[in-house]
């Protein structure tokens, strides 16, 4: 059996001990946040990250070590497990390299080895192989003749299939062709027709080595194979692969054939069966591993960038308090608008036509001005799509001389969530139209609890994410989400169910079973009430109620992410420095601890706990994302023909990708800084070393194409 714990433990540098706590609290099923936040005692303080990786290594591990078990079992009942072989198979650390090894004891559907053997002919194979004939093959070729082998031809031909099979077999040969093909062989692109038009004219006639290739360029390749556009093939070091394989089996070899140890029967013969083994049979399959592995690392890279665009995007702060007009734009359909008060219930929606080919420009000022002037409008939350350049410049006329401003929301997605059950079940009285300027003036609002309700990979915040493998894409967003949702918490009394079923602990029907109980029996007042809700017992109640915020508690810790197993000790500690809930309650208290250790010792609880519970009473309830830029606030507009070469301006971050970031500067297609433009005093690795999704950055204006509509930006000014 692996040592799963020290494995874990060196690849994340972490000490064993918190590898084998994080690993038997994972065993007891407790959640990632929950561990995270009210486990630091037990686990040192790992973070919700390394708590992920921890996880996702440790379902790998314990796959590879059950496939151990069935390979070892397998071998051992053909008979043919060694010494040798076992510690080979308990050493291997990945699924590749223990399939190599398991390779030749596979039962293996019919090939030209297999009707060899079946003619008889894996003795002279064997023969030819051990290298010792001092007559010619052809004479020992005679010996196997029969009624299923005609000739000596066909002899040699048998021998030479089974000799290819068991050179490719050999679990060391494979290794070391796929590593030195991955060190110093290429990738070669060439078009299917050059003469047709593509994205992919770059890749034309396009060759880099495998070790350089870069993620993004590997996904883009795949796209355009898997749309028959390109041509991919692998080129290995030929010559490194033939010396390797000719030293590894050709015995007594010289290529002097006068000396003594030259063997002249069988050299010549072998040799073409190596490079009959490597090409019909090695080749190939290395080189699907080799794309394989390339590409299953350029997915794991993309995800990582795409996961951090997410959290940051989830993460926006939520304006609060403001009465929100959503504005849904288009053009012949009419714009659709919809009115959301403070708390994000609709009062009143609107179509209004101001665009191509109706042109209501002065129907739609006064519509929209009496809807300002009715429901005291605070701002008008503008949809990124098509119509939204035209609707910006109407906008600034209506809000000129008033208090309004203006905010361009990304809509990515919210036509996916206008036509979804969700939406239906939510908004039964809209319609689809409706929903998404609904949706756009609530994504100002609160970004976290309106994204949550949408497929991240239509959030528009990643690259290349259709080309990836969808199973290993949803659970790597769904743990960033449920990472987001649980750090900033929930209010139980307002929070849907569709939000609360990514807090800890919490399935989708118990999501369900909170809203059903709450609108049955009304607000909650308790932390406690929930354990009167079908479904929830003491394990779950222990496992979400942290992360479950009353915002009109009876006792206002339950306002906070101390959890009820923490509250008398809570008690405890406001007693000592002469303080109550009242206090709390009132704004908070500062507390000076001299020395937290002691202080810990007193209270009988860790200090990492006691840490947390001190932060927390410093600012009851305090939103994480507070901390974070706002919303960029506008009331002119801009056009890209009023852009000019070293103009400065301010934009948002929108997307960020491996070659830098896109930014909103407010004329309508997103600008990109190069990541060569993304800093003159540090070197930049990646984009996210310098930027996060939703940053305000200061640009320069480095070029304007106005007839492709792109835009490029220097953040060095």
């Amino acid at each position: 059996m692996m040592d799963i714990d020290r494995i874990i433990a060196s690849e994340l540098d972490i000490k064993p001990w918190q590898a084998d706590a994080a690993i038997t609290l994972i065993n007891e099923d407790n959640s990632i946040p929950f561990i995270a936040r009210y486990r630091k005692e037990a686990t040192g303080g790992l973070s919700d990250e390394l708590l992920r990786s921890l996880n996702e290594r440790l379902v790998y591990l314990r796959k590879l070590d059950e496939r151990k078990r069935q390979i070892l079992n397998n071998i051992e009942k053909q008979g043919k497990l060694t010494l040798e072989l076992e510690k080979e198979i308990e050493e291997a650390t990945t699924m590749v390299e223990l399939e190599d090894l398991y390779r030749p004891f596979k039962q293996k559907k019919s090939t030209r080895a297999s009707k060899a053997r079946e003619k008889g002919l894996e003795k002279l194979a064997y023969t030819i192989y051990d290298q010792k004939l001092d007559h010619t093959i052809d004479k020992e070729a005679e010996k196997y003749l029969n009624d299923d082998v005609a000739s000596i031809d066909e002899a040699k031909q048998g021998a030479n299939d089974i000799i290819a099979d068991i050179i490719s077999d050999k679990a060391s040969f494979r290794r070391f062709i796929r590593d030195i093909t991955i060190k110093k062989g290429k990738i070669s692109i060439t078009a299917k027709d050059e003469n047709v038009k593509s994205e992919y004219e770059m890749y034309y006639d396009y060759s880099e080595n495998i070790s350089d290739i870069v993620q993004h360029r590997i996904l883009a390749i795949n796209r355009g194979e898997k749309e028959k556009v390109l041509n991919v093939k692998v080129d290995a070091p030929l010559e490194n692969i033939k010396f390797f394989l000719e030293d590894e089996i050709l015995i007594n070899f010289s290529s002097d054939p006068q000396k003594e140890e030259y063997n002249k029967y069988t050299t010549d013969f072998i040799k073409d069966a190596i490079k009959d083994s490597y090409k019909r049979l090695i080749a190939p399959a290395i080189e699907r591993e080799i794309r394989t592995i390339l590409t299953d690392v350029a997915e794991d890279k993309s995800i990582k960038v795409f996961k951090k665009n997410l959290e940051q995007l989830l993460m926006q702060p939520p304006i609060t308090g403001k009465t929100v007009l959503g504005w849904d734009p288009a053009f012949r359909t009419g714009c659709k608008l919809a009115v959301i008060d403070e708390y994000g219930k609709v009062l009143d929606t609107a179509v209004v036509y101001p665009t191509e080919p109706q042109n209501k420009i002065e129907e739609t000022k006064r519509i929209v001005r009496d809807l300002i002037k009715k429901y005291d409008i605070d701002l008008i939350a503008l949809g990124n799509g098509t119509a939204s350049r035209e609707s910006e410049q109407i906008i600034v006329d209506i809000i000129k001389d008033t208090k309004v401003k203006y905010v361009i929301v990304n809509e990515a997605g919210a036509s996916v969530y206008s036509a979804s059950d969700l939406a239906r079940e939510e908004f039964p009285d809209y319609d689809v139209t409706e929903r998404g300027a609904i949706s756009i003036a609530r994504r100002l609002q609160d970004p976290l609890s309106e994204l949550v309700k949408i497929d991240p990979k239509s959030i528009g915040v990643g690259q290349y994410q259709h080309d990836m493998n969808p199973k290993k894409l949803d659970e790597s967003l769904e743990g960033i989400v449920e990472k987001s949702v649980n750090n900033v918490g929930v209010d139980l009394n307002t929070a849907s169910a569709t939000l609360m079923q990514h807090i800890a602990g919490v399935s989708k029907k118990i999501a369900n079973n909170i809203v059903a109980y709450r609108e049955e029996h009304g607000s909650f007042v308790d932390r406690n009430q929930l354990l009167k809700v079908p479904g929830i017992g003491a394990k779950t109640f222990e496992q979400c109620a942290g992360f479950m915020r009353i915002y009109e508690p009876k006792n206002i810790l339950d306002s906070t992410c101390v959890h009820p197993e923490s509250y008398d000790t809570t008690l405890a500690l406001l007693t000592i420095y002469g303080y109550d809930l009242v206090d709390v309650k009132n704004g908070g208290v500062s507390l000076d601890v001299d020395d937290i250790e002691k202080l810990s010792g007193e209270l009988g609880v860790g200090e990492w706990t006691l840490k947390d519970i001190i932060n927390e009473l410093k600012k009851p309830g305090r939103d994480p994302r507070e901390k974070l830029d706002a919303p960029q606030l506008r009331s002119d507009v801009l056009n890209i023909e009023d852009l000019e070469e070293d103009m400065i301006l301010e934009g948002v971050v929108r997307n960020i990708v491996d070659f830098g970031a896109f930014v909103d500067i407010g004329v309508h297609q997103d600008a990109l800084v190069h990541i060569s433009e993304l800093s003159d005093t540090q070197f930049v690795k990646h984009p996210m070393d310098i930027v996060s999704v939703g940053d305000i950055v200061e640009v320069r204006v480095l070029s304007v194409d106005h007839e492709k509509s792109r835009i490029s930006l220097s953040m060095i000014l």
